[in-house]
């Protein structure tokens, strides 16, 4: 079987304003399920490609500070 999941996640998603985004990105994270890990990653994938040098700085800081909260909220 041939899947191309970029492919199946952007054909899910192409006619969604960004309220539509928002809202499918939100329902991901807060469902926690992870069978919605892999989209989460795409979507992450298409905000880094369209993103300058700064926002991908910005995006990268924010994670550290994710992850350095994640880690120690549970220890």
């Amino acid at each position: 079987m041939d899947l191309n999941l970029r492919k199946a996640i952007l054909s899910n998603i192409s006619e969604n304003d960004a309220s539509q985004l928002e809202a499918t990105i939100v329902d991901a994270i807060q469902n926690g399920e992870e069978k919605m890990l892999p989209g989460l990653g795409y979507l992450f994938e298409l905000i880094w490609k369209a993103s300058d040098e700064q926002e991908k700085k910005e995006m990268v800081d924010n994670l550290e500070q994710g992850v350095k909260s994640a880690t120690s909220s549970s220890m």
